[in-house]
């Protein structure tokens, strides 16, 4: 397993295309399928995984698992060895009775496919089927992408890897119907902040057109994605709001605002950490601030850290100096030490 600077990532060719669909045409003659996304998914690697997973069901592809590697080192004391937990956003997507517990996935598929993942560390234990794996093929796009595996459909431009998703199906003529289009639309939807974000083009309008004309419907999926939180959640955010602290001065004088959840705070509140995810959303909105981070516990001295930029800041370059990766307006990275050592790091990167 080879992993090359970000730098040299770039948009699929048309070779890279061909080999793809070769490869999953070769998964038609009756080998084994596995498709993997990232730790802790969110809406684009989730549906972008289970959209083309029964799209690949639909060509006849009949020995297929996904799955996903479960809860992160800090919370269960060593590996990646949680059993996977989809977070209850998404529990309603069509497909997931193709999930399998990462510990019962294909040892050596015949066909590897990754998606949404900027590098192998974030399959956990599971990143040992890039080199098991008679071929394996990475979705994703993000910019910070490392070039690991063997056939790199990797699209820094893509505001999605829903949008490669969609893109390797459309070649492999799989003809969309509902329930992929609720997969892809709720990965579409989520990763340009329902369709807010600086990389929401034409051609994202276009594949949301295509989506929505399975019969659809966005103002449902809306509502659950994004407008459904349970009350411990809101009292949460409450908490972890009114610690929230604007530094004017930093990053160069464009400002920074950040706050953090422990997991004394998930606990007190009955929550579990997929319903932090949406609270950069609530931060980043301070006006006096370009740089926006939410820091969040996941172990006695580990934290997952979600940055954004309203433009002036490339936050992924701080992100890469501190082990992570991303987009120039949105990134993260795992933060080690007390909650003062994390946000030292990141004052100084910026």
């Amino acid at each position: 397993m080879v992993e090359v600077p970000a730098a040299e990532a770039a948009e699929p060719t048309a070779a890279d295309w061909a080999a793809a669909v070769a490869a999953v045409r070769g998964g038609q003659a009756g080998g084994t399928v596995l498709l993997v996304c990232h730790v802790n998914p969110d809406g684009d690697a989730l549906g972008s995984m289970l959209g083309v997973a029964l799209g690949l069901r639909r060509l006849g592809i009949t020995q297929l698992q996904a799955t996903f590697p479960g809860a992160t080192a800090g919370a269960t004391g060593g590996g990646y060895a949680g059993p996977p937990e989809v977070p209850e956003p998404f529990r309603w997507l069509p497909g997931l009775d193709l999930v399998v517990p990462a510990d019962s996935a294909y040892p050596a598929p015949d066909l590897f496919l990754c998606f949404d993942a900027a590098s192998a560390s974030r399959l956990g234990a599971l990143a040992d089927r890039l080199d098991t794996a008679g071929a394996a093929v990475v979705l994703d796009h993000h910019a910070s992408n490392t070039r690991f595996g063997g056939i790199h459909l990797v699209d820094p431009g893509a505001a999605a890897t829903s949008v490669v998703a969609e893109g390797l199906l459309s070649r492999l003529e799989v003809p969309l119907d509902a329930e992929i289009a609720q997969c892809l639309y709720v990965a579409l939807a989520t990763d340009t902040g329902s369709f807010r974000f600086d990389m929401t083009t034409p051609a994202v309008h276009e594949m949301a057109a295509r989506l929505i004309a399975t019969g659809i419907s966005p103002g449902e999926i809306s509502r659950r994605i994004f407008d459904t939180r349970p009350f411990g959640a809101v009292r949460l955010y409450g908490d972890v709001l009114q610690r929230a602290q604007l530094e004017p001065d930093a990053a160069g004088g464009v400002g920074l605002v950040w706050t953090y959840a422990t997991l004394d705070d998930l606990a007190r509140h009955g929550q579990k950490a997929y319903v932090l995810e949406a609270l950069i959303d609530s931060v980043r909105c301070a006006a006096e601030a370009d740089v926006s981070c939410v820091i969040k516990q996941v172990g006695p001295a580990e934290w997952a850290v979600s940055m954004r930029s309203k433009g002036a800041v490339d936050v992924s370059r701080v992100a890469v100096a501190l082990g992570g990766g991303g987009h120039r307006l949105a990134a993260g990275f795992t933060g080690r030490g007390t909650v003062d050592d994390v946000i030292g790091a990141i004052r100084a990167e910026l």
